[in-house]
C-alpha cells in the first residue's frame, strides 16, 4: 500500500513539473505575445520577459515588432505614354497592433507583398516615363498611400516605399541617348551664338572708337605684325595701304573716260574697209572674203591693242611722253591722321589716248600688208593646184 502511494505521489510531482515548465514562456524585447485561451483572444498583450500561461488551455503567439524590409519583385507594365518598362521596389513596414496582425489576416507579410506588387503595377500605368525617371519622390509617396490604406486594418504600418530600378528597352535607351545628344548640341549652338553676338557688339564698339582715331587702326596693325613675328615661322607679313589702291584707281579713271569717248568716232571713220570687204565678198573670191573678215576683226581689236607694237617696217615706235602732274584730291583726306598719310606719288610711263590714236594708223597699215601677203599666197596655192590637176588629166588621156 505504501508503495502505491509513493508511486502516485511521484507521478503527480512529475506531472506538476511538466505543467510548470509548459506554463513558463520567455518573450524577447522586440516581440509581443498574443494569448488565445480556448481559442478566444485574451485581452492582455504579453510584454517582453518571463510570462506564464495556463498549460493545455492557453496558446501564446509571438509577433515580431521590428521593421521588416521586403523587396518587391520586378513588375513589367506599360506607362501612360505607351512605353514598356520593368520596375522593382522595396517596402519598409512594421506591426503596431499585434492582435490585429494575428486575428485579422492569416499572413500579414504575404498580404503586404501582394498589395505592394499590385500597387506598383497601378502606379506604372498611371505615370509617364519622365515621371518614373525624374519624379520618383512623388511616385514613392503615392505608392506608400496605396499600400498603407488596407494595411492599417491588419495592424501594419508602412514606414516607406522606394522604387529601386526602372529598366528600359534597348531601343528606348538609344532614342533617349540621341535626344540627350541633340539637346546638348542645341545648348552648345545657343551658347556659341550668344558668344558671337557679344563679340560682334564689342567689335562694333572697337570699330567706332577706331573711326574717331584712325591712328588706332595703324597701331593695331603694328601689334598684329608683332604677334606674327614672335612665332617661329618663315612668313613675312607686308601691310599694303588701302589708300594706295584707291589712288591708282582714281588715276586710271580719266584715261578710261578718254578712251571711251574716242572709240565711237574711230569706229565710224573705219566704216569704209568693212564696206569694201562686203564688196569683195560679192565677187565670190575666197581670199577677198577672208581679208574683209580679218579687216573687220582688226578694226574691233585695235581699240584694245597695247601700244608696245613694232611699225610695219620693223622699227620700234618712239616712246610715249610720260604722264606727270598733281594727284586728284582725296575726299577722305580730312579724316586721316596727318602723321599716317602717305606722300603723293607721281605716275609716269602710262600710255595716253594721244599715243593710242597715233599708233592706230600704223597698226592698220601693217594689218593690210599682212592680209595682202596672205592673199598672194592663197592665189599661188590655187595656181599650183590647177596646174597639178591639168597634169593628172593629161596623164590619164595618154
Amino acid at each position: 500500500m505504501t508503495d502505491i502511494v509513493i508511486t502516485v505521489l511521484v507521478v503527480l510531482a512529475v506531472v506538476a513539473a511538466i505543467g510548470a515548465l509548459s506554463a513558463v514562456r520567455v518573450i524577447k524585447q522586440y516581440e509581443r505575445g498574443v494569448v488565445l485561451r480556448l481559442g478566444r483572444l485574451h485581452r492582455d498583450i504579453r510584454g517582453p520577459g518571463l510570462t506564464l500561461i495556463v498549460p493545455f488551455v492557453d496558446r501564446l503567439r509571438k509577433v515580431n515588432m521590428q521593421i521588416v524590409t521586403m523587396p518587391v519583385p520586378a513588375q513589367e507594365g506599360i506607362t501612360r505614354d505607351n512605353v514598356t518598362v520593368r520596375v522593382d521596389a522595396v517596402v519598409y513596414f512594421k506591426v503596431v497592433e499585434p492582435a490585429d496582425a494575428v486575428i485579422r489576416v492569416e499572413n500579414y507579410q504575404f498580404a503586404v507583398s501582394q498589395m505592394a506588387q499590385t500597387s506598383l503595377r497601378s502606379i506604372i500605368g498611371k505615370s509617364d516615363l519622365d515621371d518614373l525617371l525624374s519624379n520618383r519622390e512623388k511616385l514613392n509617396q503615392g505608392l506608400e498611400l496605396m499600400i498603407d490604406s488596407p494595411a492599417v486594418d491588419w495592424g501594419v504600418q508602412i514606414d516607406r516605399v522606394e522604387i529601386k530600378d526602372v529598366s528600359l528597352p534597348d531601343t528606348m535607351k538609344r532614342s533617349m541617348a540621341r535626344q540627350a545628344e541633340a539637346h546638348r548640341e542645341r545648348r552648345a549652338r545657343v551658347i556659341n551664338a550668344d558668344a558671337e553676338l557679344q563679340a560682334s557688339k564689342r567689335l562694333a564698339e572697337a570699330a567706332e572708337q577706331m573711326s574717331v582715331q584712325p591712328s588706332a587702326l595703324q597701331l593695331r596693325l603694328l601689334q598684329t605684325i608683332t604677334a606674327v613675328a614672335a612665332e617661329k615661322n618663315s612668313t613675312l607679313v607686308l601691310p599694303f595701304p588701302v589708300e594706295l589702291l584707291r589712288f591708282l584707281e582714281r588715276a586710271q579713271q580719266p584715261e578710261a573716260e578718254e578712251a571711251a569717248s574716242s572709240a565711237p568716232g574711230t569706229a565710224r571713220g573705219r566704216g569704209t574697209p568693212v564696206g569694201a570687204g562686203a564688196g569683195r565678198k560679192g565677187t565670190g573670191d575666197r581670199s577677198e572674203r577672208r581679208g574683209a573678215e580679218e579687216d573687220a576683226g582688226e578694226d574691233i581689236a585695235l581699240t584694245f591693242r597695247p601700244t608696245a607694237q613694232g611699225s610695219p617696217t620693223g622699227a620700234m615706235p618712239e616712246p610715249a611722253a610720260p604722264f606727270s602732274g598733281p594727284l586728284p584730291p582725296d575726299p577722305a583726306a580730312p579724316l586721316r591722321d596727318p602723321a599716317m598719310v602717305l606722300p603723293e606719288l607721281q605716275v609716269t610711263g602710262l600710255p595716253t589716248a594721244e599715243d593710242v590714236a597715233a599708233d592706230r594708223p600704223r597698226e592698220r597699215e601693217r594689218g593690210r600688208a599682212e592680209r595682202r601677203e596672205g592673199r598672194r599666197e592663197d592665189r599661188t596655192e590655187e595656181e599650183r593646184a590647177h596646174s597639178g590637176h591639168g597634169r593628172r588629166h593629161r596623164s590619164r588621156g595618154t
